[in-house]
């Protein structure tokens, strides 16, 4: 794949709005609002379940959404996708018969933003992966997909509010998109490589929001050894990590990175000084405990 060969779209009117508004001073202001929808996903004639979401890439969304909960073998063969934009409604059809009834009250509240749940059983699945022990990744490669992934558009820059997921391969960031929820996010990029036939190897995710046990396990999940974020770790996610051989790297801003699992994998090919830090005010914010920010 050519480099961000899917990129946001902050000139997309669907996905912002301007809203006027007062600033510090009192004097009015306008200022870009991502959107906010709720999108009724159905595998076949189940209903399965309404997510909040800015409204882009549903297909994505509604199949990786059945990826990362069970509900769609990577041996299934999708027979239909359809989106109806007036009733915000995708259905996925696939060839084989389901009925997820007696799953879908078996559920666990993660700490995803919005409507993020995992399925129970979900974890017996988790420990059965085992991620390629031989990846490598390199401390040259983390500096420049930072860079290339925080100064491109994006819905972040112009409105906030939003998080990040990139699918990247070595230094070269394939697929970026954005949403309210990191969950969304992830699933929106396990659903693209499902229906573009995109295997796991070689490739690292990229994530802005926290490092969290569903991002570990969705990650896991998808067959991918490195994770990394700008953000902070929760002990589960840590915990998960290290049970699972995911190297885990997270609060990398400017030329500081923590590695708390997987730290075999990284080849220390660059001088951090070399690498232009982030202003001080911003660094102090990457070392406050997740409970300060």
């Amino acid at each position: 794949m050519e480099e961000f060969g899917v990129r946001p779209n902050p000139d997309d009117s669907r996905l912002s709005v301007s809203v006027s508004g007062r600033d510090h001073t009192g004097a009015p202001v306008d200022t870009a609002v991502v959107t906010e929808r709720p999108l009724t996903l159905f595998l076949n004639s189940q209903e399965i379940v309404t997510m909040m979401t800015i409204g882009d890439y549903p297909d994505l969304l509604g199949v990786g959404y059945l990826l990362n909960q069970n509900m769609l073998k990577l041996d299934d063969e999708i027979t239909g996708i359809e989106y109806d934009d007036e009733l915000e409604t995708v259905v996925i059809r696939t060839k084989r018969k389901t009925d997820y009834e007696a799953k879908l009250a078996k559920k666990i509240r993660t700490s995803g933003c919005g409507q993020g749940t995992v399925f129970g059983d979900l974890m017996e699945e988790f420990a059965a992966v085992e991620l390629d022990p031989h990846a490598k990744v390199r401390t040259s490669w983390l500096y420049a997909l930072q860079k290339k992934i925080n100064t491109i558009p994006s819905l972040y820059l112009k409105a906030g509010a939003i998080h990040g997921c990139v699918l990247c391969e070595e230094d070269k960031p394939l697929i970026y998109v954005e949403d309210v929820g990191r969950h969304n996010a992830v699933d929106k990029i396990a659903g693209y490589m499902f229906l573009h036939g995109i295997g796991p190897e070689n490739k690292i995710f990229y994530t802005t929001g926290r490092l969290t046990s569903e991002m570990v396990i969705k990650t896991v999940k998808m067959g991918i050894p490195i994770l990394i974020s700008r953000s902070g770790f929760t002990a589960w996610g840590v915990d998960l990590a290290r049970q699972s051989n995911l190297t885990l790297v997270g609060r990398m801003r400017g030329k500081r990175f923590i590695v708390l699992a997987g730290a075999k994998r990284l080849d220390y090919d660059l001088d951090p000084e070399s690498i232009t830090d982030e202003p001080e005010k911003l660094r102090r914010k990457a070392s406050l405990p997740e409970q300060a920010l």
